[in-house]
């Protein structure tokens, strides 16, 4: 064999051996418009409530985007000609607390072969003892919009990406402007989930988790902003003090 065809042996080897070390999504949908897919990870995969409620909702998603994909390439076929959209949408654990409070994210690759491909982020929170989606309302006396608890939420958050910014050497889009989304709102202030803590079965506190343009130029890519567990102290029911201690994990800032 000459060395060209070792080298093209090897690369195909490499190539059908990446694929097998794909995971094999749990939901999928082809055709000529779209490949759109679903992936759980194993641990939302061993609790039958969460993984049924994930992946409803996720083929309620492929069937929104396969019946988007096929309109539009009934509109404009000649936008199809190299191929199909192709989207994903990954579910993947972040932290268990007081092994009740389950906090997931939620990541989507979208590709309708444009400028650049488009990703999104959103979070889930489940609570086991119930096997329904929640908010943190529950953690806090109050969360009214503009109110002292969402107000301490936002200016934390708002403090943590500038921090995030200036590490980044990105500071120069750390004004008011790209922040202005960022509301004291439960539902504009950012998608939450529970920090993982160095006390076992509490959380260090909130993160809060933006996708590319939220806060930013796409080209930044997503922002994590860490809010402690102590600067919301003040705020905590008594379910909420039950579940913040500790300190957030070293590394945990260099995870999504």
């Amino acid at each position: 064999m000459t060395g060209l065809s070792v080298a093209l042996a090897l690369s195909a080897t490499c190539v059908l051996s990446a694929r097998a070390a794909d995971p094999r999504p749990d939901a999928i949908i082809k055709t000529k418009s779209i490949e759109a897919r679903i992936l759980l990870d194993d641990k939302i995969k061993a609790d039958a409530a969460l993984a049924a409620d994930c992946l409803a909702e996720g083929k309620r998603w492929l069937d929104k985007n396969a019946a988007e994909a096929a309109a539009s390439r009934k509109a404009d076929p000649q936008f199809f000609k190299e191929g199909g959209w192709e989207f994903e949408r990954k579910y993947e654990i972040r932290s268990v607390v007081a092994d009740r409070y389950v906090s997931i994210l939620r990541n989507d690759y979208m590709n309708t072969s444009g400028a650049h491909p488009n990703s999104d982020v959103n979070t889930i929170l489940w609570d086991r003892t119930t096997t329904k989606r929640i908010s943190i309302r529950p953690f806090f006396t109050e969360t009214a919009d503009g109110g002292p608890t969402m107000k301490a939420m936002v200016k934390a958050a708002i403090a943590s990406l500038k921090v995030e910014k200036k590490k980044r050497d990105t500071s120069e889009t750390a004004t008011d402007e790209w922040f202005k989304g960022v509301e004291p709102n439960l539902l504009k202030v950012g998608a939450v989930t529970l920090a993982p803590s160095t006390e076992a079965g509490k959380s260090s506190g909130l993160t809060f988790h933006y996708p590319p343009c939220a806060v930013g130029p796409y080209a930044e890519g997503e922002y994590v902003a860490f809010v402690p567990w102590e600067t919301l102290k003040p705020y905590l029911t008594a379910e909420g003090t039950r579940i913040f201690g500790g300190a957030r994990p070293k590394g945990d800032a260099e995870e999504p």
